[in-house]
């Protein structure tokens, strides 16, 4: 399972997790779990807060630097990569 997270400058941070591994989201962050893999993922999330705060959630998805594969955004959003590459030209990368 592909993993990540956009901290509030849109830096990503992302991992590739394997059977046993364990990754932290930040609480009130954008973030994603992606499973690329040909056989279903298992995943457990425990939540510590049902008021995240603010996000510019396009900023942080299609801004984001490094940037956020084509691949997770088009699935995420079920549009063709084209597409995202065009939203993406839209949104400046934060350094």
């Amino acid at each position: 399972m592909y993993v990540g997270y956009l901290d509030t400058n849109g830096t990503l941070f992302a991992k590739v997790l394997h059977k046993g591994d364990v990754f932290v989201f930040p609480k009130g962050l954008v973030h994603f779990e992606f499973n690329f893999g040909a056989t279903p993922a298992f995943g457990i999330a425990g939540l510590s807060c049902q008021n995240p705060g603010l996000v510019r959630v396009a900023d942080s998805l299609f801004g984001a630097s490094p940037a956020i594969t084509n691949e997770v955004l088009a699935k995420a959003f079920r549009i063709d990569a084209a597409t995202v590459q065009r939203i993406k030209a839209q949104f400046t990368t934060k350094k």
